[in-house]
């Protein structure tokens, strides 16, 4: 016990190390030429106007959050498509016997043991995991369009919003002696 102690103490002595020896060498290494043009504020290659302490718009924290969202539920998609692909071949009727133990090898991540044919997937377990993984993944494509629907009807996906339009008033096509007529009559 006390020897795992010291190797995870000695692991996090070593990774602070690593982090800032970096920082200590360049401490001690760069040039300490402070000028007004170094001291400025740069972004983007912009020159700053006005304060920085500005209210910020939301939409600019939606929209990466929806785009990491999105992004990372496609990577899902890989493993899938590769454990789909290996069960849809092993389905296959015609496959011969050393290569279904091969490709039943591969999905199942065993060693390579050709002496081992009892660890072959049959071609009907093949299909039903296939068509397993089929229904899987049109559940977890659905959940994501509904997610996706969900984010578009609530328009966060509208980089300008016509707020302006919401709020104005409706014009009549009257001529202004009716209508202050009209709104006279309404007072009294």
């Amino acid at each position: 016990m006390t020897d795992l102690v010291g190797h995870i103490l000695l692991f996090i002595v070593v990774g602070v190390v690593i982090a800032l020896l970096p920082l200590v060498i360049g401490y001690f290494v760069r040039p300490k030429l402070q000028t007004a043009e170094k001291d400025a504020i740069y972004e983007c290659g912009e020159p700053t106007i006005g304060s920085s302490y500005i209210q910020f718009d939301l939409r600019f924290y939606t929209v990466a959050l929806l785009f990491i969202i999105f992004d990372v539920e496609v990577a899902f998609f890989f493993p899938w498509a590769m454990v789909y692909g290996g069960a849809m071949q092993l389905a296959d009727t015609r496959l011969s016997d050393p290569a279904r133990l091969e490709l039943s090898q591969k999905l199942l991540n065993l060693p390579p043991d050709p002496a081992a044919t009892d660890q072959a997937i049959l071609s009907a377990t093949a299909t039903n995991l296939g068509l397993t993984g089929f229904v899987d993944i049109l559940v977890f494509f659905g959940v994501l369009l509904v997610g996706f629907a969900y984010v578009w009807k609530r328009g966060d996906l509208n980089w300008v919003r016509a707020v302006a339009q919401q709020h104005r008033p409706v014009q009549t096509t009257e001529p202004p002696s009716v209508r202050q007529q009209r709104e006279s009559e309404a007072i009294a």
